[in-house]
Protein backbone atom coordinates (compact mmCIF):
# COMPACT_ATOMS: atom_id res chain seq x y z
CA UNK A 1 0.00 0.00 0.00
CA UNK A 2 1.28 3.49 -1.24
CA UNK A 3 1.38 5.90 1.07
CA UNK A 4 -0.69 9.26 0.12
CA UNK A 5 1.55 12.32 -1.66
CA UNK A 6 0.93 15.42 -0.16
CA UNK A 7 -0.58 17.84 -3.02
CA UNK A 8 1.34 21.29 -3.11
CA UNK A 9 -1.27 24.02 -3.76
CA UNK A 10 1.78 26.80 -3.81
CA UNK A 11 4.83 26.39 -4.86
CA UNK A 12 7.98 28.21 -4.35
CA UNK A 13 8.92 30.13 -7.22
CA UNK A 14 12.27 28.49 -9.55
CA UNK A 15 14.05 31.55 -11.23
CA UNK A 16 14.54 31.12 -14.56
CA UNK A 17 18.10 31.76 -16.45
CA UNK A 18 17.30 32.21 -19.91
CA UNK A 19 20.40 31.49 -22.37
CA UNK A 20 21.48 34.52 -24.93
CA UNK A 21 20.35 33.41 -28.23
CA UNK A 22 21.04 35.29 -31.78
CA UNK A 23 19.49 35.13 -35.14
CA UNK A 24 16.38 36.57 -37.19
CA UNK A 25 13.72 36.53 -34.58
CA UNK A 26 15.71 37.88 -31.99
CA UNK A 27 17.05 40.71 -34.39
CA UNK A 28 13.60 41.36 -34.61
CA UNK A 29 12.56 41.73 -30.62
CA UNK A 30 15.86 43.82 -30.19
CA UNK A 31 14.41 46.34 -33.01
CA UNK A 32 11.16 46.13 -30.96
CA UNK A 33 12.94 47.12 -28.02
CA UNK A 34 14.46 49.65 -28.97
CA UNK A 35 11.49 51.46 -31.03
CA UNK A 36 9.16 50.83 -28.59
CA UNK A 37 11.17 52.59 -25.78
CA UNK A 38 12.43 55.01 -27.53
CA UNK A 39 8.98 56.56 -28.08
CA UNK A 40 8.09 56.08 -24.76
CA UNK A 41 11.29 57.76 -23.53
CA UNK A 42 11.52 60.18 -25.86
CA UNK A 43 7.77 61.44 -27.23
CA UNK A 44 7.20 63.52 -23.99
CA UNK A 45 10.64 65.77 -24.63
CA UNK A 46 9.31 66.25 -28.11
CA UNK A 47 8.64 69.98 -28.47
CA UNK A 48 5.44 71.18 -31.09
CA UNK A 49 5.23 74.57 -31.87
CA UNK A 50 1.95 75.95 -31.18
CA UNK A 51 2.64 79.26 -32.96
CA UNK A 52 5.33 80.96 -33.77
CA UNK A 53 7.02 82.45 -31.15
CA UNK A 54 5.45 79.71 -28.36
CA UNK A 55 5.93 75.33 -27.62
CA UNK A 56 4.32 73.06 -25.86
CA UNK A 57 4.90 69.21 -25.12
CA UNK A 58 3.79 67.32 -28.47
CA UNK A 59 2.29 64.61 -26.13
CA UNK A 60 0.65 65.32 -23.11
CA UNK A 61 -2.43 64.45 -21.17
CA UNK A 62 -3.43 67.62 -18.95
CA UNK A 63 -6.03 65.95 -17.02
CA UNK A 64 -6.43 69.03 -14.89
CA UNK A 65 -7.57 71.06 -17.63
CA UNK A 66 -9.59 68.71 -19.17
CA UNK A 67 -7.08 68.88 -22.63
CA UNK A 68 -5.24 66.18 -24.77
CA UNK A 69 -2.42 67.36 -26.77
CA UNK A 70 -1.66 64.66 -29.14
CA UNK A 71 0.78 66.74 -31.74
CA UNK A 72 -1.42 68.91 -33.65
CA UNK A 73 -4.55 67.84 -32.19
CA UNK A 74 -5.87 69.11 -28.89
CA UNK A 75 -8.40 66.57 -27.49
CA UNK A 76 -11.40 67.62 -25.37
CA UNK A 77 -13.80 65.36 -23.58
CA UNK A 78 -15.92 65.90 -26.08
CA UNK A 79 -13.86 63.75 -28.56
CA UNK A 80 -14.06 60.84 -26.34
CA UNK A 81 -15.51 58.77 -29.70
CA UNK A 82 -12.37 59.00 -31.05
CA UNK A 83 -11.06 57.41 -28.04
CA UNK A 84 -13.41 54.63 -28.21
CA UNK A 85 -12.92 54.18 -31.78
CA UNK A 86 -9.33 54.01 -30.78
CA UNK A 87 -9.79 51.16 -28.38
CA UNK A 88 -12.02 49.09 -30.86
CA UNK A 89 -9.19 49.54 -33.64
CA UNK A 90 -6.86 48.27 -30.99
CA UNK A 91 -9.04 45.24 -29.95
CA UNK A 92 -9.28 44.30 -33.51
CA UNK A 93 -5.50 44.42 -34.28
CA UNK A 94 -5.55 41.86 -31.68
CA UNK A 95 -7.80 39.80 -32.67
CA UNK A 96 -6.61 39.52 -36.30
CA UNK A 97 -2.46 39.67 -35.38
CA UNK A 98 -3.24 36.53 -32.74
CA UNK A 99 -5.52 35.11 -35.32
CA UNK A 100 -3.17 35.26 -38.23
CA UNK A 101 0.44 34.70 -36.18
CA UNK A 102 -0.74 33.73 -32.60
CA UNK A 103 0.81 35.63 -29.35
CA UNK A 104 2.57 38.59 -31.68
CA UNK A 105 1.83 40.87 -29.00
CA UNK A 106 3.43 39.34 -26.46
CA UNK A 107 6.71 38.15 -28.06
CA UNK A 108 7.39 41.38 -29.65
CA UNK A 109 5.38 44.25 -28.33
CA UNK A 110 3.75 43.67 -24.67
CA UNK A 111 5.11 46.39 -21.89
CA UNK A 112 6.07 43.38 -19.74
CA UNK A 113 8.13 41.70 -22.49
CA UNK A 114 9.76 44.93 -23.55
CA UNK A 115 11.16 45.83 -20.26
CA UNK A 116 11.92 42.32 -19.01
CA UNK A 117 14.15 41.87 -22.28
CA UNK A 118 16.01 45.28 -20.87
CA UNK A 119 16.27 43.92 -17.20
CA UNK A 120 17.63 41.05 -18.73
CA UNK A 121 20.23 42.76 -20.58
CA UNK A 122 21.20 44.66 -17.80
CA UNK A 123 21.37 41.16 -15.48
CA UNK A 124 23.70 39.72 -18.43
CA UNK A 125 25.86 42.61 -18.58
CA UNK A 126 26.45 42.82 -14.99
CA UNK A 127 26.35 39.20 -13.73
CA UNK A 128 27.31 37.32 -16.63
CA UNK A 129 26.21 34.38 -18.85
CA UNK A 130 23.86 31.96 -17.93
CA UNK A 131 26.04 29.04 -16.51
CA UNK A 132 27.86 32.14 -14.13
CA UNK A 133 24.45 33.81 -12.82
CA UNK A 134 23.55 29.79 -11.81
CA UNK A 135 26.75 29.11 -10.58
CA UNK A 136 26.94 32.38 -8.45
CA UNK A 137 23.35 32.28 -7.06
CA UNK A 138 24.57 28.49 -5.62
CA UNK A 139 27.60 29.90 -4.21
CA UNK A 140 28.12 31.67 -0.76
CA UNK A 141 28.14 35.33 -0.43
CA UNK A 142 31.00 37.16 -0.93
CA UNK A 143 32.08 39.97 -1.90
CA UNK A 144 32.07 39.99 -5.34
CA UNK A 145 28.37 38.16 -5.70
CA UNK A 146 27.29 41.63 -3.15
CA UNK A 147 29.27 43.99 -5.49
CA UNK A 148 27.52 42.22 -8.51
CA UNK A 149 24.29 41.91 -6.77
CA UNK A 150 23.79 45.32 -5.63
CA UNK A 151 25.35 46.92 -8.97
CA UNK A 152 22.40 45.46 -10.73
CA UNK A 153 19.31 46.20 -8.42
CA UNK A 154 20.72 49.74 -8.41
CA UNK A 155 20.65 50.03 -12.33
CA UNK A 156 17.54 48.58 -11.82
CA UNK A 157 16.17 51.04 -9.55
CA UNK A 158 17.32 53.71 -11.85
CA UNK A 159 15.58 52.28 -14.88
CA UNK A 160 12.44 52.14 -13.22
CA UNK A 161 12.65 55.39 -11.73
CA UNK A 162 12.90 57.04 -14.85
CA UNK A 163 10.20 55.06 -16.30
CA UNK A 164 8.02 56.22 -13.38
CA UNK A 165 9.25 59.60 -14.12
CA UNK A 166 8.50 59.99 -17.89
CA UNK A 167 5.26 57.99 -17.40
CA UNK A 168 4.12 61.44 -15.14
CA UNK A 169 5.46 63.33 -17.78
CA UNK A 170 2.42 62.43 -19.99
CA UNK A 171 0.17 64.21 -17.65
CA UNK A 172 2.73 67.08 -16.21
CA UNK A 173 4.54 68.87 -18.45
CA UNK A 174 7.96 67.71 -18.41
CA UNK A 175 9.53 70.87 -17.76
CA UNK A 176 7.61 71.78 -14.64
CA UNK A 177 7.95 68.30 -13.41
CA UNK A 178 11.71 68.85 -13.53
CA UNK A 179 11.83 72.21 -12.26
CA UNK A 180 9.52 70.76 -9.31
CA UNK A 181 12.41 67.38 -8.99
CA UNK A 182 15.34 70.24 -9.13
CA UNK A 183 13.87 72.29 -6.16
CA UNK A 184 12.08 69.01 -3.80
CA UNK A 185 8.98 70.73 -4.66
CA UNK A 186 6.84 67.81 -6.20
CA UNK A 187 3.08 67.76 -5.48
CA UNK A 188 1.72 64.37 -3.20
CA UNK A 189 0.03 62.97 -6.52
CA UNK A 190 3.41 63.22 -8.95
CA UNK A 191 5.64 61.66 -6.36
CA UNK A 192 3.26 58.51 -5.75
CA UNK A 193 2.77 57.85 -9.39
CA UNK A 194 6.37 57.74 -10.09
CA UNK A 195 7.19 55.92 -7.21
CA UNK A 196 4.38 53.73 -7.75
CA UNK A 197 4.97 53.32 -11.33
CA UNK A 198 8.60 52.55 -10.86
CA UNK A 199 8.24 50.17 -8.25
CA UNK A 200 5.30 48.39 -10.64
CA UNK A 201 8.79 48.41 -13.27
CA UNK A 202 10.98 47.02 -10.82
CA UNK A 203 8.71 44.37 -9.45
CA UNK A 204 7.46 43.16 -12.80
CA UNK A 205 10.31 43.10 -15.12
CA UNK A 206 12.84 42.98 -12.30
CA UNK A 207 11.33 39.57 -9.92
CA UNK A 208 8.33 38.75 -11.32
CA UNK A 209 8.95 38.15 -14.95
CA UNK A 210 7.31 35.24 -16.54
CA UNK A 211 4.75 35.17 -13.18
CA UNK A 212 2.91 38.19 -14.69
CA UNK A 213 2.69 36.25 -18.25
CA UNK A 214 1.40 32.73 -16.39
CA UNK A 215 -0.58 33.90 -13.82
CA UNK A 216 -1.64 37.67 -13.83
CA UNK A 217 -2.31 37.89 -17.41
CA UNK A 218 -5.86 37.33 -18.87
CA UNK A 219 -4.87 36.86 -22.23
CA UNK A 220 -2.72 33.77 -22.02
CA UNK A 221 -6.21 32.21 -21.27
CA UNK A 222 -8.76 33.78 -23.78
CA UNK A 223 -6.15 33.69 -26.29
CA UNK A 224 -7.57 29.66 -27.67
CA UNK A 225 -10.39 30.91 -28.66
CA UNK A 226 -9.10 33.03 -30.96
CA UNK A 227 -7.01 30.18 -32.30
CA UNK A 228 -7.74 27.33 -34.76
CA UNK A 229 -5.90 25.02 -36.95
CA UNK A 230 -4.82 27.55 -39.20
CA UNK A 231 -2.84 29.93 -36.83
CA UNK A 232 0.79 30.31 -37.31
CA UNK A 233 2.32 29.46 -34.38
CA UNK A 234 5.57 28.31 -33.09
CA UNK A 235 5.55 24.13 -33.41
CA UNK A 236 7.67 21.35 -33.23
CA UNK A 237 8.06 19.26 -35.75
CA UNK A 238 7.43 15.74 -34.22
CA UNK A 239 7.49 13.77 -36.88
CA UNK A 240 10.69 15.08 -37.82
CA UNK A 241 12.35 15.13 -34.85
CA UNK A 242 11.04 11.83 -32.99
CA UNK A 243 12.89 9.68 -31.94
CA UNK A 244 15.14 12.15 -30.13
CA UNK A 245 18.63 10.63 -30.03
CA UNK A 246 22.28 11.21 -30.80
CA UNK A 247 23.69 8.44 -33.21
CA UNK A 248 21.48 5.20 -33.99
CA UNK A 249 19.86 2.59 -31.75
CA UNK A 250 20.47 -0.96 -31.08
CA UNK A 251 18.17 -1.97 -34.23
CA UNK A 252 19.79 0.80 -36.30
CA UNK A 253 16.58 2.43 -36.43
CA UNK A 254 17.73 6.20 -37.75
CA UNK A 255 16.84 8.76 -34.92
CA UNK A 256 15.33 11.97 -35.78
CA UNK A 257 16.43 15.51 -36.58
CA UNK A 258 15.94 16.21 -32.60
CA UNK A 259 19.46 15.88 -30.53
CA UNK A 260 17.61 16.59 -27.63
CA UNK A 261 20.61 19.23 -26.81
CA UNK A 262 17.78 21.34 -24.63
CA UNK A 263 18.72 24.49 -25.80
CA UNK A 264 15.15 25.49 -26.97
CA UNK A 265 14.08 24.76 -23.32
CA UNK A 266 16.95 26.46 -22.03
CA UNK A 267 16.71 30.12 -23.73
CA UNK A 268 12.50 30.12 -23.02
CA UNK A 269 11.68 33.09 -20.89
CA UNK A 270 8.96 31.05 -19.32
CA UNK A 271 10.82 27.77 -19.19
CA UNK A 272 8.67 25.62 -21.23
CA UNK A 273 9.37 22.91 -23.25
CA UNK A 274 7.84 23.37 -26.69
CA UNK A 275 8.48 20.18 -28.01
CA UNK A 276 5.66 19.07 -25.35
CA UNK A 277 2.86 20.97 -28.23
CA UNK A 278 1.15 23.85 -27.80
CA UNK A 279 1.20 25.41 -24.28
CA UNK A 280 -0.42 28.78 -22.88
CA UNK A 281 3.12 29.63 -21.13
CA UNK A 282 4.11 30.10 -24.62
CA UNK A 283 4.56 33.78 -25.48
CA UNK A 284 5.61 33.44 -29.29
CA UNK A 285 9.19 35.19 -28.54
CA UNK A 286 10.09 32.43 -31.29
CA UNK A 287 13.99 32.50 -28.66
CA UNK A 288 13.82 28.57 -29.33
CA UNK A 289 13.34 28.72 -33.46
CA UNK A 290 16.61 30.83 -33.13
CA UNK A 291 18.34 28.65 -31.28
CA UNK A 292 17.41 25.28 -32.75
CA UNK A 293 18.10 26.95 -36.65
CA UNK A 294 21.60 27.22 -35.21
CA UNK A 295 21.77 23.66 -33.72
CA UNK A 296 20.35 22.28 -37.32
CA UNK A 297 23.33 24.32 -39.32
CA UNK A 298 25.89 23.00 -36.97
CA UNK A 299 24.51 18.96 -37.43
CA UNK A 300 24.02 19.80 -41.05
CA UNK A 301 20.39 19.53 -40.97
CA UNK A 302 17.54 21.15 -42.52
CA UNK A 303 16.12 24.21 -40.35
CA UNK A 304 12.92 24.30 -39.31
CA UNK A 305 12.67 21.97 -36.30
CA UNK A 306 10.96 24.28 -34.60
CA UNK A 307 9.37 26.91 -36.38
CA UNK A 308 6.48 29.03 -37.36
CA UNK A 309 3.62 26.76 -38.85
CA UNK A 310 -0.12 25.42 -38.60
CA UNK A 311 -1.65 22.67 -37.04
CA UNK A 312 -3.10 22.00 -40.15
CA UNK A 313 0.52 21.62 -41.63
CA UNK A 314 1.74 19.20 -39.15
CA UNK A 315 -1.22 16.85 -39.57
CA UNK A 316 0.15 17.21 -43.36
CA UNK A 317 -3.20 18.99 -44.81
CA UNK A 318 -2.88 22.14 -47.15
CA UNK A 319 -2.00 25.08 -45.41
CA UNK A 320 -5.28 28.06 -45.18
CA UNK A 321 -3.38 31.21 -43.28
CA UNK A 322 -6.01 33.36 -45.74
CA UNK A 323 -9.29 32.33 -44.36
CA UNK A 324 -12.40 33.89 -43.92
CA UNK A 325 -12.06 35.49 -40.50
CA UNK A 326 -8.93 37.34 -41.65
CA UNK A 327 -10.79 38.90 -44.43
CA UNK A 328 -13.12 39.51 -41.70
CA UNK A 329 -11.06 41.14 -39.45
CA UNK A 330 -9.18 43.13 -42.68
CA UNK A 331 -12.42 44.57 -43.75
CA UNK A 332 -13.36 45.80 -40.12
CA UNK A 333 -9.47 47.35 -39.46
CA UNK A 334 -9.92 49.08 -43.03
CA UNK A 335 -13.56 50.55 -42.55
CA UNK A 336 -12.61 51.79 -38.86
CA UNK A 337 -9.24 53.41 -39.96
CA UNK A 338 -11.31 55.25 -43.05
CA UNK A 339 -13.92 56.29 -40.54
CA UNK A 340 -11.48 57.59 -37.66
CA UNK A 341 -9.45 58.88 -40.72
CA UNK A 342 -11.84 60.95 -42.09
CA UNK A 343 -13.25 62.11 -38.90
CA UNK A 344 -9.86 63.59 -37.62
CA UNK A 345 -8.86 65.15 -41.13
CA UNK A 346 -12.98 66.67 -40.67
CA UNK A 347 -12.43 67.50 -36.94
CA UNK A 348 -13.56 70.78 -35.99
CA UNK A 349 -12.44 72.30 -33.34
CA UNK A 350 -15.24 73.88 -32.66
CA UNK A 351 -18.49 73.23 -30.25
CA UNK A 352 -21.53 74.95 -30.49
CA UNK A 353 -24.50 74.53 -27.37
CA UNK A 354 -27.95 76.15 -27.99
CA UNK A 355 -30.01 76.18 -24.79
CA UNK A 356 -33.43 77.65 -24.96
CA UNK A 357 -35.42 79.83 -21.78
CA UNK A 358 -37.50 77.21 -20.02
CA UNK A 359 -38.96 80.16 -17.77
CA UNK A 360 -41.15 81.08 -21.03
CA UNK A 361 -41.82 80.00 -24.28
CA UNK A 362 -41.80 83.24 -25.81
CA UNK A 363 -42.60 86.67 -24.69
CA UNK A 364 -43.59 90.40 -25.80
CA UNK A 365 -40.90 92.75 -25.94
CA UNK A 366 -41.52 96.54 -25.42
CA UNK A 367 -40.69 97.34 -29.37
CA UNK A 368 -44.34 94.65 -29.79
CA UNK A 369 -42.01 92.22 -31.23
CA UNK A 370 -42.30 88.77 -30.29
CA UNK A 371 -39.27 87.77 -28.51
CA UNK A 372 -37.48 84.10 -27.95
CA UNK A 373 -34.62 84.02 -25.27
CA UNK A 374 -31.73 81.83 -25.87
CA UNK A 375 -28.09 80.33 -23.83
CA UNK A 376 -25.70 80.47 -26.38
CA UNK A 377 -22.27 78.26 -25.16
CA UNK A 378 -19.11 78.47 -27.51
CA UNK A 379 -16.54 76.31 -26.90
CA UNK A 380 -13.32 77.22 -28.57
CA UNK A 381 -10.79 74.07 -28.91
CA UNK A 382 -8.11 75.88 -30.51
CA UNK A 383 -4.70 77.05 -28.97
CA UNK A 384 -5.36 80.59 -29.91
CA UNK A 385 -8.34 83.55 -29.14
CA UNK A 386 -11.30 83.87 -31.50
CA UNK A 387 -13.71 86.01 -32.58
CA UNK A 388 -16.74 84.26 -33.70
CA UNK A 389 -20.11 85.79 -35.61
CA UNK A 390 -22.90 84.41 -35.14
CA UNK A 391 -26.01 84.58 -37.28
CA UNK A 392 -30.03 83.04 -37.68
CA UNK A 393 -31.15 81.36 -40.85
CA UNK A 394 -34.93 80.49 -41.01
CA UNK A 395 -37.81 81.53 -42.85
CA UNK A 396 -38.42 84.65 -40.74
CA UNK A 397 -36.33 87.97 -40.49
CA UNK A 398 -34.98 88.05 -37.25
CA UNK A 399 -33.42 90.27 -35.21
CA UNK A 400 -30.76 89.78 -32.56
CA UNK A 401 -30.93 91.50 -29.31
CA UNK A 402 -33.30 93.95 -30.43
CA UNK A 403 -31.77 95.20 -33.54
CA UNK A 404 -28.93 93.15 -35.13
CA UNK A 405 -28.94 90.61 -37.40
CA UNK A 406 -25.65 89.13 -36.49
CA UNK A 407 -23.62 89.85 -33.32
CA UNK A 408 -20.19 88.86 -32.62
CA UNK A 409 -18.57 86.47 -29.80
CA UNK A 410 -14.90 86.57 -27.89
CA UNK A 411 -13.80 83.33 -26.75
CA UNK A 412 -10.14 82.74 -25.48
CA UNK A 413 -7.88 80.10 -26.30
CA UNK A 414 -9.59 76.47 -24.80
CA UNK A 415 -12.21 78.67 -22.75
CA UNK A 416 -16.05 78.56 -23.17
CA UNK A 417 -18.23 81.92 -23.83
CA UNK A 418 -21.76 81.74 -22.42
CA UNK A 419 -24.00 84.62 -24.41
CA UNK A 420 -27.59 85.41 -23.57
CA UNK A 421 -29.29 86.34 -27.18
CA UNK A 422 -33.12 87.11 -27.75
CA UNK A 423 -34.31 86.38 -30.89
CA UNK A 424 -37.13 88.95 -31.78
CA UNK A 425 -39.17 88.97 -34.91
CA UNK A 426 -42.75 90.99 -36.37
CA UNK A 427 -45.13 88.94 -35.04
CA UNK A 428 -47.58 89.76 -38.18
CA UNK A 429 -45.00 87.84 -40.14
CA UNK A 430 -46.21 84.53 -38.14
CA UNK A 431 -48.29 82.07 -39.78
CA UNK A 432 -48.37 79.11 -37.37
CA UNK A 433 -46.44 78.83 -33.97
CA UNK A 434 -43.45 76.73 -34.32
CA UNK A 435 -40.39 77.34 -36.74
CA UNK A 436 -37.16 75.62 -37.52
CA UNK A 437 -34.64 77.30 -37.12
CA UNK A 438 -30.52 77.57 -37.09
CA UNK A 439 -27.93 79.07 -35.51
CA UNK A 440 -24.45 79.32 -36.74
CA UNK A 441 -21.12 80.99 -35.46
CA UNK A 442 -17.85 81.02 -37.52
CA UNK A 443 -14.85 82.66 -37.15
CA UNK A 444 -13.68 85.68 -38.97
CA UNK A 445 -10.13 84.55 -38.80
CA UNK A 446 -10.83 81.11 -40.38
CA UNK A 447 -14.11 80.58 -42.10
CA UNK A 448 -13.52 76.97 -41.82
CA UNK A 449 -14.14 77.21 -38.52
CA UNK A 450 -18.29 76.81 -38.32
CA UNK A 451 -20.74 75.61 -36.24
CA UNK A 452 -24.46 75.54 -37.37
CA UNK A 453 -26.86 73.80 -35.01
CA UNK A 454 -31.00 73.78 -35.23
CA UNK A 455 -33.35 75.64 -32.55
CA UNK A 456 -37.07 75.83 -32.08
CA UNK A 457 -38.62 79.62 -32.34
CA UNK A 458 -42.17 79.60 -30.63
CA UNK A 459 -44.91 82.06 -30.71
CA UNK A 460 -48.55 81.42 -29.78
CA UNK A 461 -50.82 78.64 -31.02
CA UNK A 462 -53.99 81.38 -31.68
CA UNK A 463 -53.75 81.54 -36.08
Amino acid sequence: MTSAQPIELYRKREKIYPRAVSGIFARFRITGVLVLLGIFYGLPWLPWPMFADQQRQAVLFDLPNRKFYLFEWVFWPQDFLFLSGLLILCALALFFFTALAGRLWCGYACPQTVWTEVFMWIENWIEGTRIQQIKRDKAPMSSEKFWRKSAKHAVWLILSLHTGYTFVGYFTPLDVLTHETLTATLGPWELFWILFYGFATYGNAGWMREQVCLYMCPYARFQSAMFDAETLIISYDEARGEPRKRGRNANDDPPGDCVNCQLCVQVCPTGIDIRDGLQYECIGCAACIDACDEVMEKVDKPKGLIRYTTESVLQGKPSRIMRPRIYVYTVLLVVLVSVLGFGLANRIPLELDIIRDRNALFREASNGYLENVYTVRVMNMEERDHTYTLNVDGELDFFINGKNTSIDIQVPAGEVASRAISLQVDPYTLTRSNYEIFISITSQSNAELTRREPARFLGPDDF
